[in-house]
């Protein structure tokens, strides 16, 4: 009998490799260039400002892949500051090198190009691209990616008439660099709002500011699917269309539970796919984005208008707005986010359901209890803060100093307190231990008057709770541990906290941010380094062989590799 169980693994071992071999071969390789450029020629909202243009185009080209496809992104920054791009929810397995932001890549310098390399492995979903540093995603550079299943997998719903993809986001009228100038100050840093919300790049139908405006055509009888994604800098806003429900069918790479919605919140970084039918009357109807926790009345221009056209239409869109949830009805937006639970029965990037994964009775490794809030710091300079203490960016990026000199003389491992407030509020270069294949459980509490949203890159986050006012270990009383849905960006409101699980199970640095321009760009963030020692089996993939380097090691060619760290940081 043990013998037999012994040929049964080795059996089951080898359907898995060959599984892989197959998945590899399957996978295609989608070669891409960009010419990355600040055009003043586009503007938006009738303003002289730069935007970031992609070959031109505003927001940038859609990225179409298939689950395991590899991607090569070729980068020429034609504009005048290093340029960086992140990938919002591509986990980039056992590749934190690819992921685009200042704690793993050199940045592209200017009149240079730089290619990007990586895989989509086991995702399907909808997601975006954005510029990750120096402010430049208020300025544009964002574009939408889609990972569709492989032909094997079944979608759990029907194959749409087609799809569109409705990039939302807040806009300043002013250029991204007044406007990143401005965070040195407190009314830039606490106070300022946009002033204007797009679609799809376009300003709000009747603004007149707005040289056009978006627009969907459909059939009448016919369902589309609408991937909606919040690329916005600082505001959450409510989707709705006019006489149209949306059933919501998947959020950042899973499917969800059907539910049929009148309207859907959106948080900055998230992503959303609805199936909309056409069943009205041939004639155009209104699609509105309003903001959350703001009286849209005083700021008509925050109201983002697009038109849902049906193709034998002949009259104008018409009527007053859809009317949304109360804008500061907190326990509205809390109530609509628990419904949204994880489809059990789902195939998504695999053949096995993904109720196959769960977390009803994990054994948690660690726990992070991150607060958030604002602190001036030295000559009352503002500054947003994690457990007090505000992320400060090296000149050289973290992974590059973890993986050549254990991170010697560009960070200090755990430092940055995980569970407690420091009484000061400080500057560091916060990198912490994520146990690799573990259990972590992080808590956000936000202690700010705005809606808050973090983001953990590689990973996606089980969303096992949602409350208003403190967080206690009771709370975990009130987690949702049978269908949590899985997604990369979770929203916390404002006066209250969200609990996320996560499995570290891909070793590399990983970045932990608010989604909030601001916020992040004035230091709400950490890094995560989970270390995987043992080479056996495949651990982290080695550097590119077209590896950038900065700070430390600008002036030299690259160092060989450092020796293991102690097992304590492991």
């Amino acid at each position: 009998m043990a013998s037999t169980g012994y040929h049964r693994r080795l059996i089951a071992c080898a359907m898995l490799i060959a599984a892989a071999l197959v998945a590899q071969a399957n996978a295609i390789h989608i070669y891409l260039e960009w010419n990355v450029t600040l055009d003043s020629t586009i503007k938006p909202v009738s303003q002289d400002q730069p935007v970031i243009a992609i070959n031109g185009l505003f927001p940038g080209p859609l990225i179409n892949t298939t689950t395991n496809d590899f991607v090569h992104v070729n980068v020429f920054n034609n504009m005048d500051e290093p340029l960086l791009f992140t990938w919002n929810g591509i986990q980039q397995r056992l590749n934190s090198w690819q992921d685009g932001v200042s704690g793993t890549n050199c940045p592209i310098q200017p009149g240079t190009n730089w290619t990007y390399v990586f895989q989509t492995k086991d995702q399907i979903g909808s997601f975006f691209y954005f510029p990750s540093i120096n402010f430049h995603k208020a300025a544009g550079g964002f574009g939408p990616i889609r990972v569709i299943n492989r032909d094997v997998i079944a979608v759990p719903f029907p194959k749409p008439e087609a799809e569109f993809d409705l990039l939302i986001g807040d806009w300043f009228y002013d250029s991204y660099k007044s406007t990143r100038a401005m965070m040195c100050t407190h009314l830039g840093a606490y106070y300022t709002i946009p002033d204007i919300i797009l679609m799809n790049g376009k300003g709000p139908l009747g603004n007149p500011m707005s040289k056009a405006y978006e627009s969907f055509n459909v059939t009448q009888g016919k369902t589309y699917r609408l991937r909606i994604s919040n690329v916005g800098n600082a505001l959450s806003f409510n989707f709705r269309i006019q006489n149209h429900q949306m059933v919501l069918v998947e959020t950042e790479g899973s499917y969800t539970d059907q539910i049929t919605l009148d309207s859907l919140d959106v948080h900055v970084g998230q992503s959303y796919s609805v199936l909309v039918t056409a069943n009205q009357n041939d004639a155009d109807y209104y699609m509105v984005a309003s903001p959350k926790l703001i009286n849209a009345s005083d700021f008509t221009s925050l109201v983002g208008i697009g038109v849902l056209h049906y193709s034998n239409s002949i009259s104008q869109v018409s009527g007053p707005l859809p009317v949304g949830p109360d804008p500061f009805d907190l326990h509205f937006s809390v109530n609509q986010a628990k419904s949204i639970r994880w489809n059990l029965t789902a195939g998504a990037a695999r053949p096995n359901p993904q109720g196959t994964f769960n977390v009803s009775n994990v054994t948690l490794s660690q726990t992070f209890i991150l607060q958030s809030s604002i602190a001036d710091l030295y000559d009352q300079i503002p500054r947003y803060v994690v457990n007090n203490v505000t992320y400060s960016t090296p000149e050289t990026p973290l992974k590059l100093a973890d993986y050549y000199v254990n991170g010697t003389g560009v960070y200090q491992l755990d430092a940055f307190p995980v569970q407690s407030v420091n009484a000061n509020a400080s500057c560091g270069v916060s990198v912490v231990t994520g146990i690799h294949k573990g259990w972590i459980e992080i808590v956000l509490k936000n202690n700010l008057d705005a809606m808050d949203s973090w983001h953990l890159d590689g990973f996606g986050f089980y969303v096992v709770g949602f409350g208003i006012g403190d967080w206690t270990a009771k709370s975990r009383d009130t987690y949702n541990l049978f269908d949590p849905v899985v997604r990369s960006t979770v929203q916390v409101y404002p006066g209250g906290w969200s609990a996320v699980y996560a499995f570290l199970d891909n070793p590399g640095m990983w970045n932990l941010r608010s989604q909030l321009l601001k916020h992040w760009y004035l230091g709400q963030e950490l890094y995560v380094r989970v270390h995987d020692p043992d080479p056996n089996p495949a651990k982290e993939r080695p550097p590119p062989e077209n590896l950038l380097l900065c700070g430390m090691f600008s002036d030299s060619p690259a160092p060989a590799p450092a020796p293991a760290p102690p097992s304590s940081w492991n």
